[in-house]
């Protein structure tokens, strides 16, 4: 499940000050192997030195530190933060009982996902015991919403009509991430329709290649928006999507006896 970043490849015009600091610093994010000076400042459209003080000022802070070929990137003290902050989130801690169930229990990877924007965002993540293939999702990264399960599932409490549809599609688009993507707003409003009905959302390889996904909401103090949503995603050869639809129940038993302790429901 390949993440997209809606930042990436974006030109960030006229930024001074903190804004400088933080253009940098997000383009960073972009660059596990490290980034130049030059491809920096032609990504970030500023002048070299401007990315230049804003490149000091983030590696006196630790948030940066620089390769011995020259390049930028991103410190181990961000990460220290990142990962810290990652695991004070109430809802890793509450919703990794319930991932872990359902990874042990189908021996694949399970998710919790919120909705932002167009964008679904990975709240929580619990990979497959050893041995299983591991999918490349990551916690913090983003999917459209329309290719995904959760997404779909989430956009179902949304839009309620093919009208409503047409005018979030006004600022936001179908994104054709594989063949199976849906790209036409009757087919995807009649999909909304579908996964509100039966309950759960559904991704059969409309975000990645060989990735299948079904996903339940999550309610907590209304029962008419959900919070978030619930999923279990595979490879496509060792887990059919039929395989997941006919363990709907067996997931939806699972969901509803975790989350009735957490005192939310489904």
């Amino acid at each position: 499940m390949t993440p997209h970043n809606p930042s990436k490849g974006k030109p960030v015009e006229k930024i001074v000050g903190a804004e400088r600091v933080l253009a940098v610093l997000i383009e960073l994010g972009n660059h596990a192997e490290g980034i130049s000076l030059d491809e920096l400042t032609m990504t970030v459209k500023a002048s070299k030195p401007t990315v230049h003080r804003a490149l000091a000022t983030i590696l006196k802070s630790g948030l940066a530190t620089k390769t011995a070929r020259g390049n930028y990137i991103l410190g181990d003290e961000f990460l220290r933060i990142a990962n810290n902050f990652q695991s004070l989130r109430p809802e890793g801690r509450q919703f990794e009982p319930l991932l872990g169930e359902l990874a042990a229990r189908f021996g694949e990877t399970a998710h919790y996902a919120v909705l932002d924007g167009a964008d679904v965002v990975y709240r929580a993540k619990v990979d497959a015991p050893e041995g299983a293939v591991k999918l490349t999702s990551i916690i913090g990264g983003r999917n459209p919403a329309t290719c995904t399960a959760v997404g779909k599932i989430l956009l179902s409490y949304q839009i309620n009509s093919l009208k409503e549809l047409n005018k979030w599609l006004s600022s936001n688009k179908l994104v054709k991430r594989t063949e199976k993507s849906i790209t036409s707003p009757k087919d995807f409003f009649d999909e909304l329709k579908a996964s509100k009905a039966r309950g759960y959302g559904v991704d059969d390889q409309e975000n990645e290649v060989g990735i299948n996904c079904i996903a339940f909401p999550v309610f907590a103090d209304d029962p008419t928006t959900p919070i978030g949503a619930v999923s279990i995603s595979g490879l496509a050869f060792r887990a059919p999507l039929k395989d997941f639809l006919d363990s709907r129940s067996d997931i939806k038993r699972i969901v509803d006896k975790h989350l009735i302790l957490l005192a939310i429901h489904v």
